[in-house]
């Protein structure tokens, strides 16, 4: 039978191998995922992590007075994971500009992802990475965050943005098919910053216009 993780059509895969005869089963109540709210302080974690090719414990509190970003994702040694990881990462100097770190996290243990990074990415591997890999083997952070899909193990593609004082900013969950922008977060980011900064909402608009303060963004004088 073919693996899939989209309910709906898991659903109608099982349904498919039912007899003529046997009525169908019952739609299997929807799964909560009770998620963090927002402006509220982030749950505390700690870890191991791949960091330079070494298993280094971190936590949540290593990184108060700067912005971070927890990056979920569902498995090591997959094709649409490092697509977006890597662009995180080839791209992280934007992100310390801004006085933000990048944490990759999934339920793989740590030497999958030691195996994962040391490994060629011509041969499926990520190759140096320069952001931590953090290891949720026991769920408890992926489940602390509601980014845990029980049943199978593993994360959601899930992004927490978090502020220097460690209130969570941004929220975005997806099911695991889905990709992430690296632009986009990166414009969350400064939307975030631009607000701490000058207080009061952000304007809409391009990235290069968020830091703007002139007359010229008054969208309501025309």
């Amino acid at each position: 039978m073919m693996t899939t993780f989209d309910p709906f059509l898991r659903g109608k895969i099982e349904q498919s191998d039912l007899c003529c005869g046997e009525q169908p089963q019952k739609p299997h109540e929807p799964k909560v995922h009770v998620v963090p709210a927002l402006s509220t302080t982030a749950p505390a974690w700690s870890g191991i992590a791949i960091i330079d090719l070494k298993m280094k414990e971190i936590c949540l509190k290593d990184y108060k007075g700067k912005y971070l970003i927890l990056l979920f994702y569902p498995y090591d040694f997959t094709f649409i994971c490092p697509t977006e990881i890597i662009q995180f990462n080839d791209r992280i100097e934007e992100f310390s500009k801004l006085g933000c770190e990048v944490i990759a996290i999934s339920t793989d243990s740590p030497y999958a992802h030691l195996a994962w990074i040391i490994t060629p990415r011509k041969q499926g591997g990520l190759g140096e990475m320069k952001i931590p890999f953090l290891s949720d083997k026991n769920q408890n952070i992926s489940r602390m965050y509601g980014v845990l899909d029980e049943k199978e193990g593993i994360c959601l593609k899930g992004l927490f943005v978090i502020d220097r004082n460690q209130l969570i900013r941004h929220i975005a969950i997806s099911e695991i098919s889905m990709s992430r922008s690296v632009d986009e977060t990166l414009r969350i980011l400064e939307a975030c910053e631009f607000i701490d900064e000058f207080g009061g909402v952000c304007p809409a608009g391009p990235r290069e216009k968020l830091n703007d303060t002139s007359d010229e963004l008054n969208y309501f004088s025309t």
